[in-house]
């Protein structure tokens, strides 16, 4: 089994830090300024932005592992299991997420991960830390997109 790391984009970067910090900001303006906390129920409200940079961290990319009858994408806690059965092909690809439309899920808050769609892939899954580096993976009926440390040689390995 091969382990690639994920490295992060300049632009993840930026945004990531950005983000978290104006969630903390939100957060710490909420509670610590008089008259500026919800009452009652709403009160939890204040926690929402500490819930997003926990809820978006989770779900961070942090490596991939090619195993046998697998493609393992490395999360916080767990790893996304991508299974290798029905894979037709894996190439490095670093235009494939340009002008794509995220349809679900987070487009640069610690990773760009969920579902998009650009014309030249379709639908498509992303686990991406830096576009730069993607290889798209084509399935018999889906396209997956992910961004390891070493491009040409992940596609190397799985093609092996």
């Amino acid at each position: 089994m091969k382990t690639y790391t994920a490295p992060w984009s300049t632009a993840l970067k930026v945004v990531s830090v950005i983000v978290t910090l104006i969630c903390l900001g939100v957060t710490l303006t909420l509670i610590c300024v008089p008259g500026s906390t919800p009452l009652g129920p709403l009160a939890l409200l204040r926690y929402l932005p500490i819930a997003l940079v926990v809820g978006c961290a989770l779900f961070t990319v942090r490596g991939y592992t090619i195993a046998p009858d697998a493609i393992l994408v490395h999360r916080l806690f767990w790893a996304t299991r991508l299974s290798r059965a029905s894979l037709r092909s894996a190439h490095f690809e670093p235009q494939s997420m340009c002008k794509s439309i995220r349809t679900c899920g987070n487009g640069g808050f610690y990773s760009f991960t969920g579902w998009y769609w650009n014309k030249t892939l379709g639908s498509y899954r992303a686990f991406v830390t830096d576009p730069r580096r993607a290889v798209v993976l084509r399935y018999e009926r889906r396209r997956v997109v992910i961004s390891p440390d070493d491009p040409e040689r992940f596609v190397q390995e799985i093609q092996a």
